[in-house]
């Protein structure tokens, strides 16, 4: 995997005399730094792409893009990063138009007004680049905030986005079904009903970390990265699973 825990596992190994073999099935590196890079005032964050891009082949790293390593029993070790996926829409939902955060910051096609589910980092991420983007957005979170956990210095600049896109926001609100464009949800506090109409719905209610059969593997193995925990990781988390893997060798 060339997400950003298995790019900093390949150079951690290289620098330590291993000789370090990476596998991409895409046609690119970086994984979900590529679409992580997507919103506003995001694109910086692919310099540490670049830095990997650039560092990796002076180490010797044999990078193979477009390709799944076809037997790891072939190596003596193996340092899993295989990433994660946006989680599957937990809710009751019926002839809907949904699509997945991940898919909208892939640059898929969206049509009309938007409600995306999940006001997490990613869900008001992609809300504000779809607004940005011309759309009418609402967002609908179970917790009290929008975007918990962003930065003092960013979450200013997010809601003056907001403010400005007349982005809506329910907070508090739990979605209990989806049916032909319409979410049925309720206000928690007070148990009011919230129904909202959307020409598309955002799933960006979070990520799971992919599962892969290691039964079959008969050398040392190590999970880093996304894969590696109960949560998926944030950039650092990622980077730090791959360095200590790698150290570990």
């Amino acid at each position: 995997g060339g997400g950003i825990a298995g790019l900093e596992a390949a150079r951690v190994a290289a620098i330590k005399g291993h000789h370090v073999t990476l596998f991409e099935k895409e046609n690119k590196l970086g994984g979900q730094i590529n679409i992580a890079a997507v919103p506003p005032r995001k694109s910086e964050i692919l310099r540490s792409v670049e830095y990997y891009e650039k560092i990796l082949p002076t180490l010797n790293v044999d990078i193979h893009l477009n390709e799944e390593v076809k037997d790891i029993n072939d190596y003596d070790y193996a340092l899993l990063a295989i990433g994660a996926h946006n989680m599957e829409m937990p809710i009751p939902h019926k002839e809907s138009n949904i699509v997945s955060s991940w898919d909208v910051l892939n640059g898929q096609e969206i049509q009309g007004v938007c409600v995306v589910i999940g006001g997490g980092l990613v869900g008001a991420e992609t809300a504000e680049y779809l607004a940005n983007k011309g759309h009418q957005v609402t967002i609908v979170e179970m917790m009290d905030k929008i975007a918990a956990g962003e930065s003092s210095t960013v979450m200013p600049l997010i809601v003056k986005d907001f403010e400005k896109h007349a982005v809506a926001q329910y907070i508090q609100t739990k979605v209990v079904s989806i049916k032909n464009n319409v979410i049925e949800a309720v206000h928690t506090p007070d148990e009011a009903p919230v129904e909202l109409k959307a020409d598309t719905i955002v799933n960006a209610l979070g990520s799971k970390k992919n599962i892969f059969d290691d039964t079959k593997l008969t050398v040392p193995f190590t999970y880093v990265g996304d894969c590696s925990g109960e949560k998926t990781a944030d950039i650092a988390s990622a980077i730090r699973t791959g360095y200590h893997a790698a150290n570990e060798l």
